[in-house]
């Protein structure tokens, strides 16, 4: 296949050794093992880091986490170790001392992410994450040795698989189609318009950049960014730049979203779906509609989660529109088959898709919603220590020198800015057409 981003794809006929030398299969094959380890009841126990408040460091890190710690390390390290071995051979003997490495960096950035000030505040482990490997890698430089284990994407791609499990199909039914059309009425629209304004009117030649940035804005932030990335085939100086600016923006977002509905004399539901449709990142959308009221953080949430169903439907219409049309050489006049759309294809995405599947028509109806929710709280687990070695790995991959690069004439944060304020206002329209009781039926209560 043509590595030059102006030349066409071409047809690449599927071959089963994909499924065991890919690193999108094999994002689908480790993310379903970890959930069968809690599903099936051989993991009781996934270790986070525990709340402690400033001046309280005797909570910091519990002795009794060494031993479990150290046991998710290496089965964590093991696991990807086998893929990388399969994948690429070459890297098999020097990919685990480096995971552990990588993994025991990841420690520190959890536990001050854990802090009850911080997490009050929404500055989650993403940002701690990249902060933390931007230091290092501008400062000491990022060590050879480490870098067989700054496997970005793969992290990112595993934990999504692990996200699609969390996603219930009932959380639509819950808020119907009111939460339908502010999620998913609004987000293509949004996803269309910053294309149309990064490439026509900024005349941004970096069409990666501008999709990432684009999806990342209207879906869900860093999780989102990846698929597009994936699907568009975008540099990782694209990525980590679209990260960076959506870490920052979340943070101010979050803070300054309850502020604004609430001088506007907004309705709890409308403000919590109109938070949900905004702003990034999951744990910074809770935050924020909890600090409106059960109601609104419930609202907030359900939104969140229906947009976040988005992330596959997205990255195959990126990929698509990639082979179809900005690849794809206009002189010839060949049609595109299918086999080109799925080679581009972001694979893991089935395994998203189809984890949400699983669990919410089979192990629901067998085990019980309750249950399986419990259960939630070891793959969430799983997630974010999968999540926090990707962006640890986005910042040791990368120096301000490049990320300069990519900011010149401030393109990129215009992009944003005008993307997000476009956001905003029409999910707030949206939000306020459909729960204002005005033109449709009373939305029903979300009072816990």
């Amino acid at each position: 296949m043509s590595k030059d981003p102006g030349a066409v794809v071409t047809t690449e006929r599927t071959q089963w050794s994909d499924l065991y030398k890919k690193e999108d299969w094999w994002a689908i094959w480790l993310g379903a093992a970890l959930l069968a380890t809690v599903f099936c009841g051989m993991v009781a126990t996934v270790p986070g880091m525990p709340k402690w408040t400033w001046g309280d460091f005797s909570a910091i890190f519990p002795t009794e986490l060494a031993l479990p710690l150290l046991v998710l390390a290496v089965g964590l390290g093991v696991l990807f170790t086998v893929a990388a071995a399969v994948m690429k051979p070459a890297d098999a003997a020097k990919f685990l001392p480096a995971f552990l490495l990588l993994f025991a960096l990841t420690i520190p950035v959890l536990i001050l992410s854990s802090e009850k000030t911080v997490k009050a505040y929404g500055i989650g482990y993403p940002f701690w994450a990249v902060g933390l490997g931007l230091l290092i890698a501008n400062t000491l430089r990022t060590p050879e040795w480490l870098k067989p284990a700054l496997r970005t994407e793969f992290y990112v791609k595993t934990g999504l698989v692990i996200m699609g499990a969390e996603i219930l199909f009932n959380n639509i039914l819950k808020f119907g189609a009111y939460g339908l059309a502010i999620a998913w009425g609004v987000t293509p629209i949004v996803i269309i318009f910053m294309w149309f304004f990064g490439t026509r009117f900024l005349k941004m030649v970096n069409k990666p950049l501008v999709i990432v940035v684009a999806t990342s804005t209207s879906v869900c932030g860093v999780s989102a960014a990846i698929a597009a990335a994936a699907a568009s085939r975008a540099k990782r100086e694209d990525l980590t730049l679209a990260v960076g600016m959506t870490l920052i923006f979340t943070v101010f977002m979050m803070i300054g979203m309850p502020v604004l509905c609430s001088a506007l004399g907004l309705p709890p539901v409308l403000g919590g779906a109109w938070i949900g449709g905004v702003v990034d990142a999951t744990g910074a959308v809770v935050a924020a509609g909890e600090s409106l009221g059960p109601e609104a953080g419930a609202a907030a949430a359900i939104v969140k989660m229906i947009q976040n169903l988005l992330i596959g439907v997205v990255a195959f219409f990126i990929a698509l529109h990639w082979v179809t049309s900005v690849e794809r050489d206009p002189s010839n006049q060949r049609a595109v088959g299918v086999g080109e759309i799925w080679t581009r294809f972001p694979k893991f995405i089935l395994g998203f898709v189809g984890a949400s599947l699983l669990v919410s028509f089979v192990l629901v109806p067998m085990m019980g919603e309750g249950p399986v929710k419990d259960l939630f709280g070891q793959t969430k687990e799983f997630r974010e220590w999968l999540f926090a070695l990707a962006f640890l790995s986005i910042g040791l991959e990368s120096n301000f020198s490049e990320l300069g690069k990519q900011l010149v004439g401030g393109k990129p944060i215009i992009l944003y800015v005008v993307g997000q304020s476009f956001n905003i206002v029409l999910t707030l329209f949206v939000a306020w057409l459909v729960l204002s009781s005005g033109i449709f039926p009373a939305p029903p209560s979300l009072a816990p």
